[in-house]
């Protein structure tokens, strides 16, 4: 388990941790979401042990490891440019970390053998790491960070600079493991779909504070404020209100006609901006199923209907 207990940080004078106080469960993963600046890379190598804090405590594994040196908190740490050395090949990337702990060089290569075929990697384990692909680096990166059994796993945008099939395998991958080895995890990312895809637990950063803490679904259906809910990539926000999908009905007996300002194919659905007589433009999200043989291009009406009982007034 992680404990950061009321971490205050300041850099000359700009506040980069104020009061922060969160748990990490064993097993479990917690995204910290906000934008470059507020904090959040700062918070994460508080944990590790590469900076120190003005005041609050460390605690790893139900011990105070404020002042214990980041190379002994027992802590793996994922980057988005994977830090890999260029002089070892693949397995020697993995076994390195074993090998500065004292593993010897026979236990040390066949853990690292076993955490490769873990991550997909087992018949490249003898390559050069520069003759890899984007992904596979970073799944070499993974297998490092997981086979020393850390106490502690940090990423810090380890998935943005991969297309989206890569990042999609890779952010499984890094889950599965850590379920499988049961440690706490803490992800920092500027990107609301990551944080949706991979945490239990979403906390949401701006200037050094905690806006918004809790699960997924649950600060999506209740954010703090209109600027919570754009940072979490949620639409139809103003400064007094969101209205979530679920509180829209396309074609409802019962609602209001509405014209199609515009008509967006997406992978997975059929995006519309309907300009709605009470509630002015608004977007919805409608499934191909619904939309099958439906006139639904620019211009076309349509009764939209708005459940006012679901809107979120900030």
């Amino acid at each position: 388990m992680l404990e950061l207990k009321h971490i205050h940080k300041t850099f000359g004078a700009k506040t980069v941790a104020d009061d922060i106080s969160l748990t990490v469960a064993d097993g479990s993963l917690t995204a910290i979401l906000g934008p470059s600046g507020c904090g959040k890379s700062t918070l994460l190598n508080i944990a590790a042990g590469l900076v120190p804090p003005d005041s609050g405590e460390v605690w790893i594994g139900g011990e105070n490891r404020t002042d214990t040196a980041a190379e002994k908190r027992q802590v793996a740490l994922m980057f988005q440019d994977y830090a890999l050395l260029p002089h070892l090949n693949v397995w020697q990337n993995v076994a390195f970390g074993l090998k500065m702990r004292g593993t010897g060089a026979a236990e040390a290569r066949r853990r690292a053998e076993t955490a490769l075929a873990a991550v997909g990697l087992a018949a490249e384990s003898g390559r050069r790491v520069d003759a890899l692909s984007g992904g596979e680096q970073q799944r070499v990166a993974l297998a490092r960070a997981l086979v020393v059994q850390p106490q502690l796993l940090l990423l810090d945008e380890p998935f943005s600079s991969l297309d989206t099939g890569l990042r999609q395998q890779l952010r499984g991958q890094t889950l599965a493991q850590v379920r499988a080895q049961n440690i706490p995890a803490v992800l920092v990312t500027h990107d609301p779909e990551e944080a949706f895809a991979l945490a239990d637990h979403l906390m949401l950063m701006q200037g050094g504070r905690m806006v918004q803490y809790g699960a997924p679904d649950a600060l999506l259906q209740r954010p703090a404020d209109a600027w919570a809910a754009r940072l979490m990539g949620a639409i139809n926000v103003e400064d007094a209100r969101y209205i979530p999908q679920q509180a829209l009905q396309f074609a409802h007996p019962q609602g209001q006609a509405s014209r199609v300002v515009q008509s967006l194919a997406l992978p997975d659905a059929c995006r519309l901006r309907v300009l709605h007589p009470q509630h002015g433009e608004i977007t919805l999200n409608l499934g191909w199923n619904e939309a099958a043989g439906r006139d639904i291009g620019a211009g076309s009406i349509w009764p939209v209907r708005v459940d006012e009982a679901q809107i979120v007034y900030f």
